[in-house]
């Protein structure tokens, strides 16, 4: 994401560019808690809210695999919960959700490789 560009812009490009015609910029930001913000530019954001400004940008990339690394770190308990019913849904639809965490994602059914584990 370009921190000289709006949030919306920055949507409006991944969308663009991956080909996607599902959600709108602006849907996306209103399914994450952001509805509102998107003219301000990227570079304003909190923590939180540039995470949650990154799973927009899933969400309008409309990807079958999503890679994720810590994907609930500098998120508040509702954007958490808020995500975990968005990963649910996308893997109801029939998506793939690959996460390196040190927090459960409370997908139930989910596989788990713990790695370097120590006894």
């Amino acid at each position: 994401m370009k921190t000289a560009l709006s949030v919306a812009e920055n949507l409006r490009f991944w969308r663009d560019f991956s080909g996607a015609d599902f959600l709108s910029a602006e849907e996306a930001l209103a399914m994450v808690g952001l509805d509102g913000i998107g003219h301000l530019p990227f570079g304003y954001l909190s923590t939180g809210q540039r995470r949650r400004a990154a799973i927009a940008k899933l969400l309008v990339s409309r990807r079958p695999l999503w890679l994720l690394d810590e994907p609930t770190a500098g998120l508040d308990k509702a954007s958490e919960e808020r995500f975990g019913g968005l990963m649910r849904e996308h893997l109801d639809e029939g998506g793939i959700i690959i996460a390196a965490t040190h927090l459960p994602l409370g997908l139930e059914g989910a596989q788990e490789l713990r790695m370097g584990e120590t006894r």
